[in-house]
């Protein structure tokens, strides 16, 4: 049997024995060598988070509180810039309602879109590998080229859409172009793209026990009742995380909005100009796209600054909020 060297953690002038005076020194030197070992594999992750998370977060608390330009040194101004937000700035409250109306859509629509078509996709039972990809594949096309190409098909004049309702002898709307329907069309142009939350709920429900249906079943439970009993039951931790994902989605709505707007007036900067964004009639402008445009356009990055931390602390109380009814849910269920 090989002898264990002086010093090793298991040899015997290493083991600590009760009453012995240099017990907590070595317990405290073998506590802070772990310390020092966790830190030097985290140290990565720990200089990452700090550099672009913490740091960003930080300054960005700072300058909302001052009068900053980019180019002059930040001049602290207390809270003058998120008095100046609810009180004498007329486009905020636009922005905020039609953020507000997206995002109330967006999330109804995604949740319920996502869990009607994985429902649809667990009924198949040939070819379920080629429509799930079906499904999924617009969840693949970048934002710009999709919010492109539906601008395209929604075109008044010369959209497939339009021309196909002129066939039924109906008049095709404005789309893109009328105040009432620009945030309906961004709507539908979302649930285009809802395939990866589709595959997230799909995987849900397959993974829902059988043994749960069967059951239902022998008590006489029909199809709509296993549904309201036993699927939505077992994949409200699944929805939920929809939810959440879904409003902050809404709260960030920028690209696709920005995009639509830009193209449907005209123009042709894609990304748009100050006197295109929301267009038309300011119907699709949302709360970051009037952020984008103090801090980069108009050059009030402290204004910008303060509109992003309402922004996060939105978006945080939100995610917060329903985190802590999964929780209760939870414990009531284990109760």
């Amino acid at each position: 049997m090989t002898a264990l060297a002086p010093g090793h953690p298991g040899s015997p002038a290493a083991t600590v024995r009760p009453g012995d005076p240099a017990g907590p020194a070595l317990r405290r030197k073998r506590s802070r060598r772990r310390a020092l070992t966790v830190l030097a594999f985290m140290a990565p992750w720990i200089v990452g988070f700090t550099l672009f998370l913490v740091y960003p977060l930080v300054s960005t608390v700072y300058f909302s509180f001052t009068n900053y330009d980019l180019i002059s040194a930040p001049a602290f101004v207390g809270l003058r810039n998120y008095t100046h937000m609810f009180t004498a700035d007329p486009i905020m409250w636009i922005a905020i309602r039609n953020t507000a109306w997206l995002t109330v859509a967006i999330t109804v629509g995604r949740v319920l879109f996502a869990l009607v078509t994985a429902v649809t996709l667990t009924k198949v039972k040939r070819a379920t590998g080629i429509f799930r990809t079906l499904y999924y594949l617009p969840a693949l096309v970048p934002p710009v080229a999709g919010t492109l190409a539906f601008v395209f098909l929604f075109n008044p004049g010369s959209g497939p859409v339009n021309k196909v309702l002129g066939w039924f002898g109906i008049e095709g709307p404005l789309w893109f172009q009328d105040p009432a329907l620009a945030k309906p069309a961004l709507t539908m142009l979302v649930l285009w793209g809802v395939g990866e939350l589709m595959i997230i709920v799909l995987a849900s429900l397959l993974d829902v026990p059988t043994e749960l249906y069967e059951a239902a079943g022998l008590d006489g439970a029909g199809a709509w009742r296993k549904f309201w009993h036993v699927t939505l039951p077992s994949i409200v931790p699944v929805l939920l995380f929809s939810v959440v994902t879904s409003v902050i989605a809404g709260l960030q709505f920028f690209t696709q909005a920005m995009v639509a707007g830009s193209v449907a007036s005209g123009s042709s900067q894609v990304a748009g100009s100050s006197q295109l964004a929301g267009y038309p009639e300011n119907s699709t402008m949302t709360f970051p796209m009037w952020l984008y445009q103090q801090g980069f356009q108009y050059y009030n990055m402290g204004y910008a600054s303060a509109m992003a931390v309402v922004l996060f602390l939105v978006s945080g109380a939100f995610t917060l909020l329903v985190l802590r009814r999964m929780t209760r849910g939870s414990d009531e269920a284990g109760a």
